[in-house]
């Protein structure tokens, strides 16, 4: 039981506005290289143009968070002027199945900034991702199957292309969008590659080693059809943790929590819909280095009953950033 679920491999963080997400990343600590965003041609002989959505990464050795933002046709003032295009080059047929799943994308991305700017992924790092497949399938839970995307590796990794494998979970009911469940997007993702991970941008002025917790909110009356959603979807229970629900992961864990119990692990937050991912946790090497950095970049510092510190939603963009010490 479990052992096709790692940890958390990534969440999303979905912003209007890359330039300033950036700026605030950067603001709290995190090493964020400029985003890249798929770009072509409108017309013959013209220069390619951005398109779709674009994104970005603050790494760590086994995890990543990701920032996300959609890129509306012919408007690119919200992505920083060092964004890499990387132009889409492929047989016609090819192209236009991969323009129409970029457009996908960027529809789902303006669905879930119509509801509220914040996290909107999580995604699970899986040792065995065809296993985890075939579990899911036989629990019943709809999903799209594993895909195989791939893209060059970062200078200094032993390869030259990165591949990708994942699967992203289908909600239910007629109405539901293949890929999407009611709190966004979620699945699971191959292990990341220690060897092309490494050659990233891993070290980070705030002392961030890893991602450690998401946070899950959902009301009341909800709480207890969640709790058995995520047991099938992790294939492990969840322990019971004060009014929290907690699955424990390798190195990490997803907390869940209604309003009132959100309001007392993050003193005077509020979810921005319910169901919603509402907050993420970093480890740091030294969390009074952190706190000071913090502060010194204008940023607002809260505590945690269990001694944690965050910034919160409303200075963080929609998502609380929780730091905790690493072990």
């Amino acid at each position: 039981m479990g052992h096709d679920t790692a940890r958390i491999h990534h969440v999303g963080h979905i912003v209007e506005d890359m330039a300033q997400a950036i700026s605030l990343y950067e603001r709290l600590g995190f090493a964020v290289p400029p985003p890249s965003c798929p770009a072509m041609s409108r017309r013959e002989g013209a220069a390619p143009e951005a398109f779709g959505a674009a994104n970005t990464h603050a790494d760590f050795p086994s995890s990543f968070l990701e920032l996300v933002t959609r890129v509306k046709e012919g408007d690119v003032t919200g992505l920083p002027a060092d964004t890499h295009l990387v132009p889409l080059e492929a047989p016609a047929e090819v192209l236009s199945l991969l323009v129409e799943r970029i457009g996908e994308t960027s529809a789902n991305l303006s669905a879930c900034l119509d509801h509220f700017q914040g996290m909107h992924i999580l995604m699970f790092s899986s040792p065995a991702i065809d296993a985890a497949a075939e579990r899911l399938t036989a629990a019943g839970v709809r999903h799209g199957g594993v895909n195989t995307v791939r893209r060059a590796a970062p200078e200094g990794a032993e390869v030259s292309v990165e591949t990708v494998r994942y699967l992203e979970i289908d909600g239910e009911g007629p109405d539901a969008e293949p890929g999407t469940v009611a709190e966004g997007r979620v699945g699971f993702v191959a292990d990341l590659d220690p060897d092309v991970q490494g050659a990233r941008r891993l070290n980070h002025p705030n002392g961030a080693v890893g991602l450690v917790e998401a946070t899950f909110c959902a009301a009341d009356s909800d709480l207890a059809a969640v709790r058995q959603r995520y047991e099938t979807y992790l294939g492990r229970p969840a322990r019971q943790e004060g009014p929290a629900h907690v699955f424990d992961l390798d190195g990490a864990a997803l907390r869940l929590v209604t309003s009132s119990g959100l309001a007392t692990a993050l003193p005077g937050e509020r979810p921005p819909a319910l169901p919603a991912f509402v907050a993420y946790t970093v480890a740091v090497q030294d969390l009074a280095l952190t706190r000071d950095l913090l502060r010194r970049n204008g940023l607002p510092v809260h505590e945690t009953p269990s001694g944690d510190m965050f910034v919160p939603t409303e200075a963080a963009l929609g998502a609380a950033v929780v730091f905790s010490p690493a072990p």
